[in-house]
């Protein structure tokens, strides 16, 4: 009895064992085929080989690579991407070595031509960058080179673009970040710079100057001409206040002569009349006074009626 327990019970732990080793192996066959499932986030692509073979490019999402025969052969941003290579020595056409660095902005288009088109795709478009800012600036001058960035970059961009296509990349812009030209050249620069500040600022001094003096000019002018304004005005005035004055003593005269008329007046009467007009004459500025003749024989009277009243009346 005791051997037959004994038996039951190594029976019981070997079919323990059994359902232990089941229950690994099925964890192991999940882990595997979990870990088989792969997902590609987005602005990336994977590139897989089968069997050692390229096989597809996975896009964006789920997907299940057969285990022991699918490999990712490479993990590929699609985004665009920037390089800052360093400064290159290059020659002008004018013989001058000057340091220039470039930057490219460049993104993958084909990831099966960028994993399989060449080995190093970063290293190569640094070679071909320097390679073809050094054949682009040894046809320039240095003058025409510090002027003509755009130019530079532009002609670098189509001849990178059109290299790097078969590598499934596509040079989307370059630039000049840095052109250093040797210390001697940039302390002629320098000074050349200043000289044109200089002549710069000189010039807008004169030009103020001359816009301050026309400005004055112009002021003395306004002045003048309001002056002149303000004289004829004066002149104006004066002239017709005389005018009115005249007038007013003329429209004085008309109306006396006027009532003269009306009151007919004997020869006598108009005979004082103008005696008193000469005497009042008289009275003024004028040094002689022709009196005409019919007159003369009543201002004789006039006097000798005057002397007969101042003549005193002797005392009886």
């Amino acid at each position: 009895m005791k051997i037959l327990s004994m038996f039951d019970s190594s029976l019981d732990f070997s079919g323990i064992a059994w359902v232990l080793v089941l229950v690994i192996i099925v964890i192991v066959l999940l882990a595997a085929i979990v870990s088989n499932f792969k997902i590609v986030p987005q602005a990336h692509s994977y590139v897989l080989e089968r069997l050692g073979v390229f096989h597809a490019a996975w896009g964006t999402g789920l997907h299940l690579k057969i285990p022991f025969i699918d490999r990712i052969a490479k993990k590929v941003s699609l985004k665009e991407q920037v390089i800052d290579f360093p400064p290159q020595p290059v020659i002008t056409k004018d013989n001058v070595t000057m340091q220039i660095d470039t930057v490219v902005y460049f993104q993958i288009t084909d990831p099966k031509l960028y994993a399989y088109g060449v080995e190093n795709p970063i290293s190569a478009i640094e070679n071909l960058t320097a390679t073809t800012l050094r054949n682009i600036i040894g046809e320039m001058e240095l003058d025409h080179t510090l002027t003509s960035r755009d130019v530079i970059n532009s002609k670098i961009r189509v001849i990178l673009d059109e290299a790097t296509d078969a590598w499934g990349i596509k040079v989307n812009r370059v630039e000049l970040k840095n052109i250093i030209p040797p210390r001697e050249i940039q302390d002629s620069m320098e000074k050349q710079m200043k000289a044109e500040r200089e002549r710069r600022a000189k010039i807008l001094d004169a030009e103020g100057e001359k816009r301050s003096a026309i400005l004055i000019a112009e002021g003395e002018k306004e002045s003048a001409v309001l002056r002149a304004e303000a004289v004829k005005e004066t002149k104006i005035r004066e002239a017709q206040g005389e005018a009115e004055a005249i007038l007013s003593v003329q429209r004085a005269l008309a109306d006396a002569v006027k009532l003269m008329n009306e009151a007919n007046p004997t020869e006598r009467v108009i005979a004082l009349k103008s005696l008193e007009a000469f005497q009042a004459a008289a009275d003024g500025r004028a040094t002689k006074i022709i009196i005409p003749s019919n007159i003369q024989g009543l201002a004789g009277m006039a006097a000798s009626v005057k002397e007969l009243f101042d003549t005193p009346t002797p005392e009886k």
